[in-house]
């Protein structure tokens, strides 16, 4: 059995949609300020590690999966928006241009740790003051890294993406298939 360090609906979706027995056990390590010195690959790493691990403490013997999520634009990591003026500027800054969306997964189980991450380029397209009020509006984008969901109405806004779409969504599905299965566990 799979436990899953995350309270992310999306994640517990992408993770069902795949047939994928688990159950979940939210993470409460919050560690991002001590890792946001670092590239934004290596802080989402860390962070997911550090969910895996603290998870992994209350779960011996089983098979951990931590994740963590940012969007990076200007070299700058846009986590989940503080209120409804911060997701509005959020969308305002990636508006008509592109934006990285990096995911870490970590991997606990049978002693080893397995770190990966993934990153995904998106275009968002351009967007007039009055759509990005109407979208912030929606709350959709107050529990999002970046301030929005390419899953939900906010897929409207996106023009093109370059990589993996469920990366976007949260979890990069085939690499965390390619991990499971490092450590014994067939999925498809």
């Amino acid at each position: 059995m799979l436990v899953l360090a995350s309270q992310s609906p999306r994640r517990r979706q992408l993770l069902e949609q795949i047939g994928v027995h688990f159950v979940a056990d939210a993470s409460q390590a919050e560690n991002e300020a001590e890792v946001a010195h670092l590239p934004p690959p290596a802080q989402v790493e860390s962070l997911a590690l550090s969910k895996a691990r603290e998870v992994a403490a209350r779960h011996p013997g089983q098979l951990v999966l931590g994740a963590d999520t940012v969007v990076v634009v200007d070299n700058q990591v846009l986590n989940k928006p503080t209120g409804p003026q911060d997701a509005a500027h959020m969308m305002a800054r990636l508006a008509g241009r592109s934006h990285l969306v990096v995911t870490g997964v970590a991997l606990l189980g049978q002693g080893r740790e397995l770190v990966a991450h993934e990153t995904t380029t998106v275009w968002m397209r351009t967007m007039t003051r009055g759509q990005i009020e109407r979208y912030v509006a929606t709350g959709e984008p107050l529990d999002k890294a970046g301030g929005y969901g390419i899953q939900g109405r906010a897929g409207a806004l996106v023009e093109r993406i370059e990589g993996c779409y469920y990366n976007v969504v949260g979890l990069p599905l085939a690499r965390v298939v390619r991990m499971l299965a490092e450590l014994g566990l067939e999925v498809l």
